[in-house]
């Protein structure tokens, strides 16, 4: 459970203000089509968060614990800073723009999902976690989390959000995450 948990906070964080959360604020502007987005979305995310949850725990088990350790920790730290840069609206692709919503929704967010911030965290919690099927259900939970909001209400979130806040608070969270790490501290933030 703690797998699923801390997967689940640490990608809705990230996720907050991310390309793939501009990408689901464009696609509901341009096709006005919630339900099929949203399944794009999930598709997408099962697949890619999947397949990186699957890279992630074969790393695990290819490294020993000490060299593990101290991967996840720079990584993490490495997640800390990126979280800092803000994304553009324009980083998304434009391959799949004139198919329909669903379809063009599960290819733009598998694609731009490739090498992401929250694909990244989904390797590196994976390989920290032994439980790929929970670590990818939080990771996919977290996205959808985010980005269903996102398509429903539009621009109305971004104003909301203070997105600078919410990038150091999701930047604090994976340097404490790569620090306990480093430390070789359980993750057991939640008493489990």
């Amino acid at each position: 459970m703690e797998a699923l948990l801390i997967s689940t906070g640490v990608v809705a964080l990230a996720e907050i203000g991310d390309k793939t959360q501009l990408l689901a604020l464009i696609l509901a502007a341009r096709y006005r089509k919630p339900v099929p987005i949203a399944f794009g979305i999930l598709i997408a995310t099962l697949v890619n968060h999947g397949l990186a949850a699957w890279l992630g725990a074969l790393a695990a088990g290819w490294l020993g614990p000490d060299a593990m350790r101290w991967i996840l920790g720079l990584g993490f730290l490495a997640m800390a800073g990126w979280c800092l840069v803000p994304d553009k609206v324009e980083d998304g692709p434009q391959a799949a723009a004139k198919a329909g919503a669903f379809l063009a929704t599960l290819v733009a967010f598998f694609l731009v999902e490739i090498g992401d911030k929250t694909q990244i965290a989904t390797v590196a919690l994976a390989a920290r976690f032994s439980s790929l099927l929970l670590v990818t259900a939080g990771t996919t939970l977290g996205m959808m989390l985010v980005n269903v909001p996102a398509v429903l209400c539009g621009d109305g979130i971004a104003r909301l959000a203070p997105l600078k806040l919410i990038r150091i608070a999701a930047a604090a969270l994976f340097a404490i995450l790569g620090a306990m790490a480093l430390l070789g501290l359980d993750f057991g933030l939640l008493g489990t």
